[in-house]
């Protein structure tokens, strides 16, 4: 297959793009700078499609479709803006807040979350579902890091981190739909974990204030993430 048939031509809110065959409409959108919310994509992380924050209209496609793992196509025709999709966004945000409990005002991660943020960027003001107010755990027994699940928003980044660049796999997910819930080594405690390595990459990765550092601050809770390109880099070379 020569190189030119790689290259794929379509259209995002009306601009002519080029890409190339194995790149998601996502991946274009960020070259060129255009906007999609997104909480569970990180870069040098696999692709779940898991927040759906991300969804994009295509046309002749009746229902709307992730961008993060929909892959370009020749004559593609996409729009990121609508009514429909801020109605769409609005929603799943809004049930993100209420299925468990964000408290902005008392979380080590006040003005340093993704979902705060988002949040604000959308200009979501108030909540029209009713909140759920589950009686979520909180596991302090590490050493040094704390799981907040009443802030975790199951966007699985932790679970990936842990599996895809450190190797230990010591996070995994339980149970289904609302009772879902982020757990190390078959949901013991994490101070307890005998895969965990300490090295923290799961708390920097973190979108919100449910993985986080003891005795650290507010200013002090800043995600370090650009580790997460490099050791992808470095992996693929050796690949």
């Amino acid at each position: 297959m020569s190189p030119v048939s790689n290259i794929k031509t379509l259209k995002i809110d009306g601009k002519d793009f080029s890409a190339r065959q194995d790149e998601t409409i996502l991946e274009v959108a960020r070259q060129n700078k255009i906007f999609i919310p997104t909480l569970c994509d990180l870069r040098g992380l696999s692709t779940v499609g898991a927040c759906r924050m991300c969804l994009v209209e295509i046309k002749g496609t009746a229902k709307l479709l992730p961008a993060c793992v929909t892959r370009v196509e020749e004559g593609m025709e996409v729009t990121t803006t609508s009514e429909r999709l801020d109605r769409y966004r609005k929603s799943i945000l809004e049930l993100l807040f209420t299925e468990r409990n964000h408290i902005c005002s008392v979380c080590v991660s006040n003005a340093h979350c993704e979902l705060q943020s988002l949040a604000q960027r959308l200009q979501i003001t108030h909540v029209h579902f009713p909140y759920r107010y589950p009686k979520a755990q909180v596991d302090g027994s590490h050493p040094r890091f704390v799981i907040d699940q009443n802030r975790c928003i199951l966007c699985t980044r932790c679970v990936r981190v842990c599996e895809e660049i450190e190797g230990a796999h010591t996070w995994d997910v339980m149970g289904r739909g609302i009772d879902a819930n982020v757990i190390t080594d078959l949901n013991q405690p994490w101070g307890s974990s005998e895969t965990c390595t300490g090295c923290g990459k799961c708390v920097h990765v973190c979108p919100t204030g449910a993985l986080f550092e003891k005795g650290r601050s507010v200013a002090e809770m800043l995600k370090r993430r650009n580790f997460l390109p490099y050791l992808t880099l470095m992996r693929e070379e050796r690949d």
